[in-house]
């Protein structure tokens, strides 16, 4: 049997063309007007990128080049060039009408809430930047950020961009063990930390997990810890170490200049886990990152100066950083912030939220996406969500029948939506429909944004048939891109540009998924690379196997995965969660099968259904399949947990097993 095309695989023919109203008032207003960017920016990038950083962004010094690309794969962006991300986001704001627009409206799990303008904003950041200072952080010192979702991690990430400091934010969901793991790999001055944060129901201690990751000096590095009141729970406050923000701020001046920092200096280390190994420290410096994230903002969310945008990540992930902080504000766009996450007191609080503040545009993940399907229509339906003009999707691909929920159901069938593809290391998103030019396809990311050489290729960088399955590559540098692994370039080299062969010595960034690209150009992103599944030599993508599954009614979300097989090599194995009202049973497991079989072909039967009541997840929201194939194969689990955000849910697979 030939290895199945997409049609046959996903059998998605539906398209989705951008209304003439949202066109006619989009920043990018038509197919033709996308081609002609995209053909621009292939032929010379650097005019391309050269004239946005100049129309877009506020320079203390213009740059010499607009890219060194002489030492691959090792880029410089804006070379010479002096900026200051920090007076991007705030200070050219401050000379117009935005000086009392709201930057950042902030809405806390309890209920709380706070709004702050571009005035407001910038005095709390230069309070921020002034105490930092004070606690001995200079220029090129790292900073740990280890907060819940409110103000105080937003200006925490811009006060130190502002001094020159490098920020490295670990998410507040993250054990002891793994903050210090980062602190030591960082060797981070300062912690800013919070005594706790509210999520789901419950109150969540941050500052006793940085006293237990200090202690015994295990972390030599760190000399002080700045601590935000937020839940006051009662928490140790180590003498000479710990200070409160609230008696430092009291007492401290609101003028900060913002640093000239060259386009090169290191703005922050995000770092991300890895299956094995010690979490890789992405190193993004200013200038390049900045213009990228600034203009992937305001093309593919279309901002507008009215516009009310929520990206529901948490500023401990690089969407966060991109997308809810530097994107946003750098734009002057107001940028809504929420402390929880549908829980059991509330499970239809994002859409609360989206009435309350009247969102516009609403950027979240499919798997919560998968979940708002599982509670319910009624709860979206029980709320006021006309304000909302725009949606998008981010983290992993989307299940086409995931799209068409959320396209009619919240979009109501006059939404655009952009699904998103990208990584910790590119910076900002790669591949994506602009909302005012491309018709969309449900489950496809739809085109390469404009500057990004992306391409589908076999282990030897050759191209490959359109509708065949092969490594998503990008052929050529972009501002965006990490400049390296902290401390590591020897692990930066290899882990992204020697997996795929140089093509006529150029080197190729290989970001460790697979793709098709159809006939019509449009990319479909398979997922990791080792979420391939080779069942007797033929390739497929667990993202497609799964799509077939959540289009049954029964199911509300599956992972596949690979299990060792004698005979195929591999064989498919699948962890499906049920729609409410349904049993598992053997009957409805063969019933899968059949499904399965009917979307895609014999060659896609699952060898194995297993029902569970919930996936392995990491804290922003990712299915970690990794552990499911550990899980398929009866071996023990190992690499790095920490990211695990409910480990009683992979207990429950064990004892299953």
């Amino acid at each position: 049997m030939s290895q199945p095309t997409i049609e046959s695989i996903l059998k998605e023919k539906r398209t989705f063309k951008p209304s003439p109203e949202f066109a006619s008032k989009a920043h990018i207003r038509s197919w033709e007007k996308y081609q002609e960017l995209y053909q621009k920016a292939s032929e010379n990038p650097s005019e391309f990128w050269g004239e946005l950083a100049e129309s877009e962004l506020e320079w203390f010094e213009k740059w010499d080049q607009v890219l060194d690309w002489s030492n691959p794969p090792f880029a410089k962006w804006f070379v010479n060039g002096k900026i200051n991300i920090s007076h991007n986001c705030l200070d050219r704001h401050l000379t117009t009408w935005r000086r009392n627009k709201a930057a950042i409206i902030w809405e806390g799990e309890p209920g709380d809430s706070r709004t702050l303008t571009y005035a407001q904003l910038h005095r709390e950041v230069c309070q921020m930047a002034n105490v930092i200072k004070q606690l001995g952080v200079k220029k090129g010192d790292r900073v740990a950020i280890y907060m819940p979702m409110i103000p105080e991690s937003a200006i925490a990430m811009l006060a130190c961009a502002r001094i020159g400091a490098v920020h490295s934010v670990v998410f507040g969901g993250f054990s002891a063990e793994a903050l210090r793991d980062r602190l030591n790999a960082a060797e981070a001055k300062l912690v800013i930390t919070a005594d706790g944060g509210f999520r789901k129901d419950k109150t969540i201690a941050l500052k006793p997990q940085v006293d237990l990751a200090l202690e015994d000096n295990k972390a030599p590095t760190v000399d002080n810890v700045l601590v935000v009141e937020r839940t006051k729970e009662k928490v140790h406050m180590e003498a000479g170490r710990d200070h409160w923000w609230h008696d430092l701020q009291a007492g401290v001046s609101a003028h900060c200049p913002a640093e000239p920092m060259d386009s090169e200096d290191m703005l922050f280390v995000l770092y991300t886990s890895g299956s094995t190994g010690k979490p890789k420290g992405v190193v993004h410096t200013t200038g390049g990152y900045n213009l990228y994230a600034h203009i992937t903002s305001k093309w593919i969310f279309d901002l507008k100066d009215d516009d009310v945008y929520w990206c529901t990540a948490d500023v401990g992930w690089i969407t966060g950083h991109s997308y809810i902080v530097y994107g946003p504000l750098s734009n002057g766009a107001t940028t809504v912030m929420y402390e929880g996450v549908p829980r059991p007191s509330n499970l239809g609080c994002f859409w609360d939220v989206v009435e309350k503040y009247g969102v516009n545009i609403f950027y979240t993940a499919p798997t919560a996406i998968r979940a708002f399907i599982k509670m319910g229509e009624h709860h979206p339906n029980a709320r006021d969500l006309s304000s909302l003009r725009l949606l998008g999707t981010v983290g992993e691909p989307i299940n086409p029948e995931a799209w068409m929920w959320y396209h009619k159901v919240i979009g109501k069938e006059k939404c655009p939506i952009v699904d998103t593809w990208w990584q910790t290391e590119t910076g900002g998103v790669m591949i994506t429909a602009l909302p005012g030019a491309t018709p969309t396809k449900p489950g496809s990311a739809t085109h390469p944004f404009p500057g990004i050489m992306a391409d589908v290729v076999d282990l030897d960088g050759n191209p490959v048939a359109d509708n065949q399955g092969g490594y998503l590559v990008v052929k050529h540098p972009w501002p965006g891109m990490m400049r390296t692994v902290y401390g590591d370039p020897d692990r930066f080299r290899n882990t992204y540009w020697e997996h795929i062969a140089p093509k006529d010595g150029n080197y190729l960034y290989f970001a460790g998924d697979g793709a098709r690209r159809d006939e019509d150009g449009y990319f479909w992103v398979m997922g990791r690379v080792d979420d391939v599944i080779n069942v007797s030599g033929h390739r497929l993508g667990t993202m497609e196997v799964e799509s077939a599954l959540v289009s049954h009614p029964a199911v509300a979300e599956a992972a596949v995965v690979g299990k060792p097989d004698e005979v195929k090599g591999e064989d498919i194995c699948a962890f499906v969660t049920l729609e409410g009202g349904f049993e598992p049973h053997d009957d409805l497991a063969n019933q899968l099968k059949a499904h399965v079989v009917q979307e895609i072909g014999a060659i896609a039967r699952p060898a194995e259904i297993r029902f569970t009541d919930g996936m392995p997840k990491t804290r922003s929201g990712k299915i970690m399949r990794r552990l499911l194939r550990s899980l398929a194969s009866g071996q023990e689990i190992a690499g790095d947990t920490s990211t695990l955000e409910d480990r009683s849910v992979l207990d429950k697979l064990r004892e299953g097993a």
